[in-house]
């Protein structure tokens, strides 16, 4: 898988890892370890997010226009949200981990597979009208003016809500991760990198950063 372009941000602090996995996601059971992360406590070396962080994250997706409130938040205000009423998602180990890393780190973060794009991938800010199917039932989100990756068929992921036809299955065997940082959170994004790739080779994973 070739390398991701990056467009010209004044804010964006993208980070980037792809990862091979053992078995297909499906096949593989949450170990106790990271079923003891499911909490919105403090309990990883991260710096706990708190409201500038929240708004940094915002202020960075809203430059090319778009309003990340209401239903367009970011994923983490999202995940952070669910995780205190006691309704955190879980999906598989892989991508339960991505939800915990937005959780405790504060920034948002997509997996996606990246045998389900088209290469070649670039990093940019959509068009004005552009749009995508988020989720199986068929709901789409207006993308114009906001931080997307994009394949050769377009916008496929994003700080908000991931495309369907990207998102991991049952069946996947390897994931690309992407960490949607701040340059206003200085450090941040490392810091979350490093923790989540450690945690992706603790479940098994071939990890390779590539952002």
């Amino acid at each position: 898988m070739a390398q991701i372009t990056v467009a010209e941000h004044p804010l964006l602090d993208l980070r980037a890892f792809r990862a091979s996995w053992p078995d297909a996601l499906g096949a593989m059971g949450p170990p106790a370890w990271l079923d003891a992360l499911v909490t919105p406590e403090p309990v990883t070396p991260l710096a706990a997010p708190d409201q500038g962080a929240t708004d940094a994250v915002r202020a960075m997706l809203r430059h090319g226009g778009f309003k990340p409130s209401g239903r367009s938040k970011p994923c983490n205000e999202y995940i952070r949200r669910v995780a205190g009423e006691g309704t955190f998602p879980r999906i598989s180990p892989v991508v339960d981990l991505t939800n915990l890393a937005a959780l405790h780190g504060g920034l948002p973060v997509s997996t996606v597979d990246p045998d389900r794009l088209t290469e070649p991938l670039r990093v940019e800010v959509a068009v004005s009208g552009a749009s995508y199917v988020f989720n199986a039932s068929g709901q789409t989100i207006d993308l114009g003016g906001l931080i997307c990756l994009h394949d050769a068929e377009g916008p496929c992921a994003n700080a908000v809500k991931d495309a369907q036809r990207a998102k991991t299955t049952p069946d996947s065997r390897r994931t690309l991760t992407l960490i949607w940082g701040t340059r206003a959170l200085a450090g941040r994004a490392d810091a979350l990198l490093d923790w989540h790739v450690e945690m992706a080779r603790r479940l098994g994973g071939a990890v390779e950063v590539i952002a």
